[in-house]
């Protein structure tokens, strides 16, 4: 077995292929990932060899993430696969190995991943950090707690003039929101806006709406047209693909314009925060049908660069004994306070492994509730709500989409 980054686009093809199987096509051809190669350097895609021929593969996109009070370099971990001929090899390990080696040597101080399957990534040392939510709202159900009139004009945009007025929507979100990472151009023409037909999954066209006040874009949202009829009544939806707004009167605006669309049964959206402001903006909350699941998963690449970015919410130091077999740089006490995370000699507050400070890391899970769930252990008196003070966050962590 052998691991190691592709060196030219025939090796980034085969290892994409592993992936490509599992979502049920053929191997790549080229034209198949050229919106990928835009965005994803070749030298970041790692390869799994069984001899001569490409049994594996895996990369990671260059982001720049925000985490609550700052941002951090990030490895976006992605299109990871493992042919069904060489599973239980190790293959999965080697290459996890292989991309946290090369990201620590780039400075990046965590790694991010969506998971498909949420027991393969513990043992790497991931723990789940996010939740998101999918909803699925009757649009005859969806009265809004209260009216608000945002002012402003809606009008729909063509995808080819869309960037330039939502992406400063989604950097003004995207600056404060724990969990999202920053767009650039290329990964908006390619990876947001490019309409293939895959994404599509039988339903409508990608639309793109934006409200601007006084001139400016204040929101957007991206969205399908899904057309159904039965008997001659309405039956399809509306899939959200992705709505923000800079202010609370921007975000209600658009999602009052998505449930006032006619024609339409349902609307219908996925990967949303857990403190989206709908649950408390419709007269009507239970028909959200507001499912949750896990989101995003954090990997501490370098815990002494990563607590140190963060922001915290007191002037408090608290002293973490972290284990981390995977990465046995990161393990030992570690002293964290307001812009500094350095090793520490004194006794420990805390102890805990290195998936479960990555559950804490954005936002989205409290030192208490990870003790309740016997993954965090208190060694001094009140260090658990002392640590809970440092690293409240006031949102909730956020991904809007799948990398």
């Amino acid at each position: 077995m052998n691991v190691r980054p592709c060196a030219n686009v025939d090796e980034m093809l085969a290892a994409f292929a592993p992936i490509w199987h599992y979502f049920g096509q053929n191997p790549p051809a080229g034209d198949a990932i050229s919106h990928f190669r835009r965005v994803l350097p070749i030298e970041r895609v790692h390869a799994g060899f069984d001899g001569d021929r490409i049994v594996a593969g895996s990369g990671s996109f260059a982001f720049d993430l925000t985490i609550p009070g700052g941002h951090v370099k990030a490895a976006g971990v992605t299109v990871t696969g493992v042919l069904p001929t060489h599973r239980r090899r190790g293959y999965l390990r080697a290459m996890q190995r292989s991309l946290i080696d090369a990201a620590h040597a780039r400075g990046e101080a965590v790694a991010v991943l969506w998971a498909t399957e949420d027991t393969i990534y513990g043992q790497f040392g991931y723990g789940m950090a996010s939740m998101a939510a999918e909803i699925d709202v009757p649009r005859d159900r969806a009265t809004p707690f209260a009216r608000a009139d945002a002012g402003g004009e809606m009008r729909l945009v063509p995808l080819g003039e869309a960037e330039r007025l939502i992406a400063p929507v989604y950097e003004r979100v995207a600056r404060v929101r724990p969990g999202m990472f920053a767009r650039t151009s290329e990964w908006w023409k390619d990876r947001v806006l490019n309409d293939m037909e895959w994404k599509r999954r039988g339903g409508g066209y990608l639309q793109c709406l934006v409200l601007e006040t006084a001139g400016e874009p204040a929101a957007y949202a991206l969205y399908r047209m899904n057309v159904a009829f039965e008997r001659g009544v309405q039956t399809g939806s509306i899939f959200v693909v992705e709505a923000m707004g800079c202010s609370p009167e921007g975000e209600n605006a658009i999602w009052r314009f998505l449930f006032e669309i006619d024609w339409l049964a349902r609307v219908r959206a996925t990967f949303l925060p857990l403190d989206h402001s709908l649950l408390l903006s419709l007269a009507d909350p239970r028909r959200l049908n507001f499912l949750v699941r896990e989101g995003l998963w954090v990997r501490l690449i370098d815990v002494g660069a990563a607590l140190a970015a963060r922001g915290y919410a007191s002037d408090d130091s608290i002293v973490i004994d972290v284990t981390d077999e995977f990465c046995p740089w990161n393990a030992g006490r570690w002293r964290v306070s307001r812009g500094r995370a350095e090793r520490a000699s004194e006794k420990a507050d805390l102890a805990c492994d290195v998936a479960s400070l990555g559950c804490v890391y954005l936002g989205g899970f409290t030192f208490a509730q990870l003790a309740r769930a016997l993954r965090m252990r208190e060694l001094g008196a009140g260090a658990i709500a002392r640590a809970d003070t440092m690293f409240r966050s006031d949102r909730a962590p956020w991904c809007p989409e799948v990398f």
